[in-house]
């Protein structure tokens, strides 16, 4: 792209609670394909509500609906405060969607949105990856290790710079171990041994979860019916780590959830010395009670590896990867439905 005026990229970041897009300069990051650091964006706009899913899976036509209206007003305020002389007439180069549920629900998407975005913006590549991978470019960049992205769920990416691992990610009813809704769910269970008088449970998150849902007794009835109970799971994730200090059945609940997590990571983490670890996502909030039995579990189960606090986040990591496939650098490996590119 050398002689070229730097073009536009765009990234996504789709959720479970809604939508952003930045767009950035290409070649803003550091200057060469081994580079680290997305570029900053100049704009950011951000939608309130998630992409509809259906019978097809991720709602392709929602998705564009939701990104197409933004992504021109970004390029027209861009335009109109001064950062790109012709930015209403320039292309984008590259656009990145990084989305939850693409790699086993993201078959429309595919199949809908490199056309889609090559014939509204112009852009001449598309990579449409998993959350989990643009977590992983947000945290380490193109360096291989593993990145554990924690929060309601939880999952676990790695790689060596050929191939992706992946381990978890399976939902709170099969998986996502020692993740928000799975730390919660535990710290319920005890609550409610404590309330029937059985071993194992735990008086000090019964009063926790009683101060939060009322009584022990009508638990199940507010729990049962409601569709978001991975996150109502989750929100009681913080009472348990709070708990923990002071009860020993949290703080089992809490490291049973760091050895979880470590197992993961021990997973997908290349062998090879050097290997970077890095966890993201709102799960660590939670602090030292999670965290420093989490490093104790990661320093035994991957001696080889050095863990590092995350560079960015999933969408820094879409703006990455759309400046490197901008710029024919990507070093990342392609995926059937981890990072498809075109």
């Amino acid at each position: 792209m050398t002689g070229r005026p730097a073009g536009w990229i765009l990234g996504v970041d789709s959720g479970g609670s809604g939508l952003r897009v930045a767009l950035a300069r290409t070649g803003d990051g550091d200057g060469d394909g081994g580079a680290q650091r997305a570029p900053a964006p100049v704009g950011t706009a951000s939608a309130d509500r998630p992409v509809r899913t259906g019978p097809g899976g991720i709602d392709a036509s929602h998705l564009l609906e939701l990104v197409l209206p933004r992504a021109r007003s970004l390029l027209a305020a861009a335009e109109r405060d001064g950062s790109g002389a012709d930015a209403s007439g320039t292309r984008i180069d590259a656009v990145c969607v990084g989305a939850a549920g693409m790699a086993t629900l993201g078959g429309e998407l595919r199949a809908v949105l490199p056309g889609a975005f090559a014939g509204e913006l112009g852009a001449r590549r598309v990579a449409l990856a998993a959350d989990a991978v643009t977590a992983y470019a947000g945290a380490l960049g193109e360096r291989p290790g593993a990145v554990v992205a924690g929060g309601t769920g939880m999952i676990a990416i790695g790689t060596d710079l050929r191939t992706w691992r992946r381990a978890d990610g399976w939902g709170h009813l099969l998986g996502d171990c020692g993740g928000g809704a799975w730390i919660g769910r535990a710290g319920l269970e005890a609550a409610m041994r404590a309330h029937d008088g059985r071993p194992g449970g735990s008086e000090a998150l019964l009063a926790r979860a009683e101060a939060v849902f009322g009584p022990a007794a009508g638990l199940p009835g507010k729990l049962y019916p409601r569709t978001d109970r991975p996150a109502v799971l989750a929100s009681f994730a913080p009472e348990v780590a709070g708990c923990a200090g002071r009860d020993p059945v949290a703080a089992r609940v809490v490291e049973e959830a760091a050895v979880q997590i470590a197992m993961s990571a021990a997973a997908v983490c290349p062998e090879a010395g050097g290997s970077r670890v890095s966890l993201t996502g709102g799960l660590f909030a939670i602090g030292e009670p999670l965290l420093a039995p989490l490093r104790r579990e990661l320093a035994v189960r991957l001696p080889h590896a050095r863990t590092v606090p995350a560079a960015g986040d999933p969408l820094a990591g879409a703006l990455l990867v759309a400046d490197r496939l901008a710029r024919d650098v990507l070093r990342l490996p392609e995926d059937p439905v981890l990072l498809r590119v075109g």
